[in-house]
């Protein structure tokens, strides 16, 4: 009976839609509820740091020495970064029937409140932040008179040192200049709710008249009465230093736009071109003086494709109402060159929420298509080698098998001659049969010939690099794909004498069967490491997995569980693993049906003065 029998609470533990695993002191997990597989897999008989943290050591936040020898509860907030989760960790100790004790972990999730607390925090911070070192003079105010709070920024225009002793003062009697602007001030806010530059005097510490624009808007508490105001205070003095401020502003954000190196494009509502920045120029060739004023967006676009871009950036589907978030698009260019690339955009809307403008960023993606380019031809070039490969291997079975009774035959036809005349019929016979079975030997010398063509030379390779440049053409292909791309290349690795040319055909092949393993996205691993003697690389998804009955199968030649005619050959891993063990090296893989599939490539590590002797 196990430990969540003993207790009773195998159907209470997967009923909870928090996380539960046991361990036994020895950190093995005798249990986890349904709620903990779902998002660490079935662990039970591991290491629950194995399973929780992938280690070999104890989790950073373990304290189950602390259960186990003082045999109280723990409490404590941890975060699993194999998951990327927050949790509110309780573990418990449990009293078995045959005396020994187990720990109960809890692991509720908390990922969200954390990032909300987070925000919020944030939120706060920022606020206050610009509550402070706002330039304009912002205030909160009662409905009775007082100020409840203000920043610095309006401390200093009212020429006070002691914030206390401003809060102190009496609005109507010792702020405004004239009480009765106090009394207009209220009216006018609270019957509209907020108030717009609304000018007016105050009185500064020294009696010193001051005007000042106010915009602000009514507190209001739950039930909806009046609990004060709270707004900006301007300096009328201030304004002409608040323009050159908002014109440098101004500027600096004309230079970012015009400074990027993508192409940045505004437009207003009815398609006329009003931004077209450098990167523009660049992109699509058309100087800024010939598109501003002077051309629609829907010149730039192909067929009806710019009222197609408007639909989708109204439509919810394409990163949000108002957004379209990196799609594909093949732009005309001056004199008609199509530019391909990706275009980000978004509609501009004004205080009421009317459209009023849109702007987008192209970005240029001709070298990443020429890289795509590349990758499809070295696929395609892979494919040819593998039938080539394939076709090598049947040859040479066949000549094998061919030759020897070939040469018995002549062997036979040879001890025949010397028992028939040389002016016999059946001699000449006898001497044709031999002369067409010495051709056919010769045709099958030919082939195994070509079926071992000469080796390509070899020489130390640095497989991180190697994998970099693979992964590098694959990057956009796997992102279409939805597959999230994870390396680790271990630093200090060992070289591998080999021919670089295969090795690329093998882990192309392999990265190519991870993608058609997962159609409907998830994760790829690629990882080195590696010791004084072997290098090991790791290349593992988490697709649908290869059947234990096809395990032992799957490096024989034609043997394939693809059914696309083009996918489908069945040589790729048969020619992976020839390379690998030409190489003198080894291909292991390990696969679960609906959980992936890890293959493991060991080659020996180069060793120069072993090559010097």
């Amino acid at each position: 009976m196990d430990v969540t029998q003993a207790h009773g609470l195998t159907g209470v533990l997967d009923a909870m839609a928090d996380g539960i695993y046991i361990v036994n002191d020895d950190y093995v997990v005798e249990f986890m509820n349904k709620a903990m597989i779902r998002v660490f897999g079935d662990g039970v008989g591991k290491k629950c740091h194995e399973v929780i943290n992938h280690t070999a050591a104890p989790c950073p936040w373990c304290r189950a020495k602390e259960v186990f020898d003082n045999q109280r509860n723990t409490h404590e907030e941890v975060y699993v970064p194999m998951v990327d989760k927050t949790y509110d960790l309780l573990e418990i100790p449990l009293h078995n029937t045959d005396g020994s004790i187990s720990k109960l972990s809890l692991y509720r999730d908390i990922t969200h409140r954390k990032d909300q607390e987070y925000r919020l925090k944030t939120s706060r911070e920022s606020f206050r932040s610009l509550f402070e070192h706002m330039a304009a003079g912002v205030y909160i105010s009662s409905k009775e008179g007082k100020f409840l709070d203000a920043n610095p920024a309006l401390l200093d225009m009212m020429g006070y040192e002691d914030k206390n002793e401003f809060l102190d003062q009496d609005l109507a009697r010792d702020i405004y200049l004239k009480a009765d602007d106090r009394a207009r001030f209220q009216q006018m806010i609270e019957k509209n709710g907020r108030v717009i530059d609304y000018e007016v005097d105050f009185r500064k510490k020294d009696g010193t008249p001051i005007t000042v624009l106010l915009t602000a808007h009514v507190r209001y508490d739950p039930k909806g009465n009046v609990l004060g105001y709270e707004g900006i205070c301007v300096d009328q003095s201030q304004r002409k230093k608040m323009e050159q401020e908002l014109k440098k502003a101004h500027d600096f954000l004309n230079n970012i736009i015009q400074s990027s190196p993508n192409a940045i494009m505004g437009t207003d509502m009815k398609g006329n071109i009003i931004i077209w920045n450098q990167g523009a120029e660049e992109t699509l060739g058309y100087q800024a003086s010939e598109t501003i004023g002077g051309m629609n967006v829907r010149d730039l676009y192909p067929g009806d494709m710019a009222r197609q871009v408007m639909r989708m950036m109204r439509s919810d589907d394409y990163g949000g109402k108002g957004k379209l978030r990196s799609y594909p698009m093949t732009f005309k260019g001056k004199e008609g060159r199509p530019v391909e690339g990706n275009l980000s955009a978004n509609i501009i809307y004004d205080e009421a929420g009317r459209e009023i403008a849109s702007v987008g960023i192209f970005v240029d993606l001709e070298e990443q298509l020429k890289m795509e380019r590349k990758l499809h031809n070295t696929q395609e070039q892979l494919l040819q080698s593998e039938k080539l490969a394939a076709m090598g291997r049947l040859t040479s079975q066949i000549a094998h098998e061919l030759n020897n009774p070939l040469y018995g035959i002549m062997n036979t036809l040879e001890l025949m001659k010397t028992e028939i005349p040389v002016g016999n019929k059946r001699r000449k016979l006898l001497e044709m049969s031999l002369s067409e079975t010495v051709r056919v030997t010769d045709m099958l010398r030919k082939m195994l010939s070509f079926s071992k063509p000469d080796q390509e030379e070899r020489a130390p390779v640095d497989f991180n690099r190697i994998l970099d440049e693979i992964l590098l053409l694959y990057e956009k292909q796997l992102w279409e794909h939805s597959i999230k791309l994870v390396h680790s290349f271990a630093s200090h690795l060992g070289r591998v004498h080999a021919s670089k040319n295969q090795l690329r055909q093998v882990f192309l092949n392999l990265i190519s069967n991870a993608r058609d393993a997962m159609p409907e996205g998830g994760r790829l691993t690629v990882a080195t490491e590696g010791d004084d003697y072997f290098v090991h690389i790791t290349i593992a998804d988490n697709g649908v997995g290869i059947k234990d009955e096809h395990l032992d199968l799957i490096f024989e030649t034609f043997f394939t569980t693809k059914t696309d005619s083009v996918k489908g050959v069945g040589l790729g891993l048969s020619v992976c693993y020839g390379f690998i063990k030409d190489h003198g090296g080894d291909i292991k893989v390990e696969s679960q049906v609906g959980e992936g599939t890890t293959f493991t490539i060991s080659l020996p590590v180069y060793r120069e003065e072993a090559s010097d002797e």
